[in-house]
C-alpha cells in the first residue's frame, strides 16, 4: 500500500467517542471491529419525554430523606374519633416507560467523505454523575420510590450512576454519512401516585409523580446524511 493510500485509510478511521450494543443504538465498549449488528438510530437522543417539562433534579443528599409536608401532622383535636390507621407516606407505581439517555459531555461525530465504508471509533473524554429527576409532589423519600419501582417491574435501578472516562467503541460509517455518538446515563421513566395516609384514615390529594431513575451507562448513536 503506497503512502497516499495509507493516509486515505487513516483519515477514514477518525477516532472520537463511542460504545455500541446491538438493539437501539445503545452501545458499550468492546474494543473490537464492528460486526455490522449494531443498530444506529436516525434521530438525536431525547433526555426525557418532551411532555415532562417540569422535572426537578434531586440532590444526592436528599435521596433518603422524607419530604417536609406542611399539615401532615394531623392531631386528635381536629377529629372526633380515635386514630384507626398507621400514618404513612405512600407511593404506588402505576406504569413503566422506556429508558431515556441523559448525556454526559458533548455529542461527537465522524463524517465519511470517502467512496467506501469507513470505521469510526468514539472514546469518552469526560466523566460525570447523573441522578434522579422527578415532577410532582412525592410524599416518600426518593429511595423508597426507587424500591417500589424495582419491586413492581423487576428492574435494578440506582440513585445515581457515573460515566467512565475512556469508554469506547467502534462502528461503521457508510460513505456520505455522518455517525454521531453521545455517552451518558440511561434513566427509566416511571409514573406513579403519591399521597399521605393520616392516623384517622384520611388521605391527602393523590398526586401523579413522574420519575427518571438511573438504569445503566451507555452510548446512543445516530446517523445523518453528510
Amino acid at each position: 500500500m503506497n503512502t497516499l493510500a495509507r493516509r486515505a485509510c487513516t483519515a477514514a478511521s477518525l477516532a472520537f467517542l463511542l460504545t455500541a450494543v446491538g438493539g437501539s443504538g445503545i452501545s458499550f465498549a468492546d474494543g473490537t471491529e464492528p460486526d455490522g449488528s449494531t443498530v444506529v438510530n436516525t434521530a438525536e437522543p431525547e433526555s426525557n419525554d418532551p411532555a415532562d417539562s417540569d422535572l426537578v433534579d434531586v440532590p444526592a443528599d436528599q435521596v433518603d430523606k422524607d419530604p417536609d409536608i406542611p399539615g401532615s401532622g394531623d392531631g386528635p383535636g381536629n377529629h372526633p374519633h380515635h386514630p384507626d390507621c398507621e400514618p404513612a407516606n405512600i407511593y404506588t407505581p402505576s406504569s413503566k416507560g422506556k429508558d431515556y439517555q441523559k448525556g454526559v459531555g458533548a455529542a461527537q461525530a465522524n463524517t465519511n467523505k470517502t467512496g467506501h465504508m469507513a470505521t469510526s471509533t468514539f472514546t469518552a473524554e469526560v466523566t460525570g454523575t447523573v441522578g434522579v429527576s422527578i415532577s410532582g409532589s412525592l410524599t416518600t423519600s426518593v429511595s423508597i420510590m426507587i424500591a417500589k419501582i424495582e419491586t413492581k417491574y423487576d428492574v435494578s435501578l440506582s440513585a445515581s450512576l457515573t460515566t467512565k472516562l475512556g469508554n469506547s467503541t467502534t462502528v461503521h460509517t457508510p460513505t456520505e454519512r455522518t455517525t454521531h455518538a453521545r455517552y451518558g446515563v440511561y434513566r427509566l421513566k416511571a409514573t406513579g401516585t403519591s399521597y399521605r395516609l393520616t392516623a384517622y384514615c384520611q388521605t391527602s390529594p393523590k398526586v401523579t409523580v413522574v420519575s427518571y431513575t438511573p438504569d445503566f451507562v451507555g452510548w446512543y448513536t445516530w446517523e445523518t446524511k453528510a
